[in-house]
């Protein structure tokens, strides 16, 4: 396994505290990191969702499975190419509600290499 993700020490509307980091509204958390996940830089919205460009920057720092978040209220949605694009690299998915990816990344992160986005809001 490579460097263990940061643990999520903490999940409310609008907020997402990652161990040794800080806070974020919405995160990219990766083995050895985080950073706030800007939706702007990839032209994401709710809707087609998550896209492979999202997941990009996640697989290049060594993610062995990925979690992604679909809000609190899941309006969030996950582009099918998404997730072929991970089919394709062999990279087990997790699609879940907020507060139930964040348990998961976390049950995950001690053993194997995790990465995830997380949206903190709807």
């Amino acid at each position: 396994m490579s460097e263990m993700s940061p643990a999520i020490e903490q999940v409310s509307w609008g907020r997402i505290v990652v161990a040794g980091l800080g806070a974020f509204k919405d995160a990219k958390v990766y083995p050895g990191g985080a950073r706030e996940w800007d939706w702007r830089e990839t032209g994401t919205h709710h809707v087609p969702g998550i896209q492979p460009a999202d997941i990009a920057e996640l697989l290049e720092q060594g993610a062995e499975a990925i979690v992604l978040s679909r809000g609190m209220w899941l309006a969030l949605r996950v582009c099918k190419s998404t997730l072929e694009v991970l089919a394709e690299r062999q990279i087990p998915v997790h699609v879940l509600e907020t507060g139930l990816a964040v348990a998961k990344f976390n049950e995950l992160r001690g053993r194997l290499a995790v990465a995830g986005l997380f949206h903190s809001t709807c």
